[in-house]
């Protein structure tokens, strides 16, 4: 039975973190500024407790020290788990990012989890392909489609292999903020929830795509919560609907997420999910990440 929802969270603890400069072309979600390593890791840890205190299982790793990796806390970009028990290891935009892959961390959720088949296309970095994960794809695992907007980081070819490997298809748009600038990652602008669905229709320029992405949704019976360019920009597209121990509905989002929606868009949320907010402010800021982009959900069959 496929579910929308990932069962399970993995998280990287971070070692470092900070602003990275080879991300900076391509990421207009980030701000320059120091950040606070331990601030850093308190907002991590109290994310890590309130998922933890409302029954949302986690497994959380330590990032290793060498080398230095500023955005190990985002490990949603490089790795994705599926119910058939396929991983995923995806390409990298940015050079220093690509140390975050580690063979290491799947050996160890083997213990716990069904893995059949590791599919590893980091190779495609060497001819100029990205795909960075589920940053670049949101997956609407129940119609089996993978919704991507064309960016430095999301190669259409690479996206059409992954799809093959997975047997989904593919809707590919482009989406831009309000300067025109294209929106790095399909999770900040696009969320896809069990029942529900948030997406900055604003930033799909192109009328075809708005009408393609729109009447996907709604043939899908999933209700279309739009939001503003303005709300993109703080992270409102950035969310995640996960299924708790006792099969209850939660989304996650950050508290600048939260701050941002208008109560009728809460609301439309709320009768499908419980929100649940966290507060990672120096993340988002420095790191141009919200609260979906530091978890990698987990879909993996349990081992019995």
């Amino acid at each position: 039975m496929n579910f929308q929802q990932p069962h399970t969270l993995l998280m990287i603890r971070p070692k470092s973190f900070g602003f990275n400069q080879q991300t900076e072309s391509s990421n207009a979600f980030q701000q320059q500024g120091n950040a606070d390593l331990d601030c850093v890791k308190k907002e991590f840890s109290t994310m890590v407790d309130l998922l933890l205190a409302h029954e949302v299982p986690v497994v959380v790793f330590d990032d290793t020290p060498n080398p230095t990796k500023p955005d190990a806390i985002f490990p949603n970009n490089w790795i994705s788990f599926h119910e058939d028990g396929k991983v995923i290891l995806y390409p990298m935009f940015a050079e220093n990012r690509r140390h975050e892959r580690r063979l290491d961390i799947v050996d160890q959720l083997k213990q716990n989890f069904q893995v059949r088949e590791i599919l590893d296309f980091s190779d495609r970095e060497r001819g100029g392909g990205f795909l960075e994960g589920t940053g670049s794809i949101v997956f609407d695992h129940l119609d089996h489609i993978a919704y991507a907007c064309r960016s430095p980081r999301t190669t259409e070819n690479v996206l059409m292999a992954v799809c093959k490997q997975l047997k989904y298809r593919s809707i590919v748009f482009d989406a831009v903020d309000e300067s025109g600038r294209p929106v790095y990652h399909t999770n900040v602008m696009m969320n896809i929830g069990e029942k529900f669905a948030v997406v900055c229709i604003d930033s799909i320029t192109k009328d075809a795509d708005q009408e393609i992405v729109i009447g996907s949704l709604a043939e899908s019976g999933r209700k279309l919560v739009a939001i503003s360019f303005a709300q993109m920009r703080a992270f409102a597209g950035n969310m995640l609907e996960v299924k708790t121990r006792t099969g209850e509905n939660v989304v996650l989002m950050s508290d600048t997420a939260l701050n941002s929606l208008l109560p009728g868009q809460i609301n439309a949320i709320s009768q499908f999910s419980e929100v649940l907010p966290i507060s990672i402010p120096t993340i988002e800021r420095v790191g141009g990440g919200g609260v979906r982009c530091m978890v990698a959900g987990i879909h993996l069959p349990p081992r019995k």
